[in-house]
């Protein structure tokens, strides 16, 4: 990489390394991990607040593995639960449990003001709608890359 080129990505891995963290220690705060955060929104925007595990894998971007570990410790902590599928008893259906949904009701407020804070409101409107474009244009061209297995 050229050394602009280079600068720019670090100052991407920067950017991402330090909004991980505030957020982490934002919703930390409240009790949830950021993984905890990210599976309960991809579950509360499904309907009847469940997915099947494949379906919410995809959805974060996440391996069967990872996933499937990660919700055994929210199972255990009453945020979630696991049961087979009835049409389909390999499959598995994740649900937001009432506890689960309180929880990420309680942290909400407190993680859209931080965002709010330390992301939102440092851009313009032209620059918000250029780092959508951006990302548009990235998340295109990383799911073709990994639809060829490239």
């Amino acid at each position: 990489m050229s050394d602009d080129e280079q600068a720019t990505w670090q100052a991407y891995v920067r950017l991402r390394q330090r909004l991980d963290g505030a957020i982490s220690a934002g919703l930390a705060e409240d009790g949830l991990s950021l993984a905890d955060y990210e599976l309960m929104v991809a579950l509360s925007a499904a309907a009847n607040g469940c997915l099947r595990a494949k379906e919410l894998a995809t959805e974060v971007c996440w391996e069967k593995s990872r996933l499937s570990k990660h919700l055994a410790r929210m199972d255990a902590r009453g945020l979630v639960e696991r049961r087979p599928a009835e049409e389909d008893a390999r499959g598995i259906i994740v649900q937001l449990t009432p506890q689960g949904r309180v929880a990420l009701e309680r942290a909400a407020p407190n993680h859209v003001d931080l965002v709010r804070r330390v992301f939102v409101e440092l851009m313009t409107p032209g620059e918000a709608r250029a780092l959508r474009a951006l990302a548009d244009k990235v998340v295109t061209e990383v799911e073709q890359v990994t639809e060829l297995g490239a």
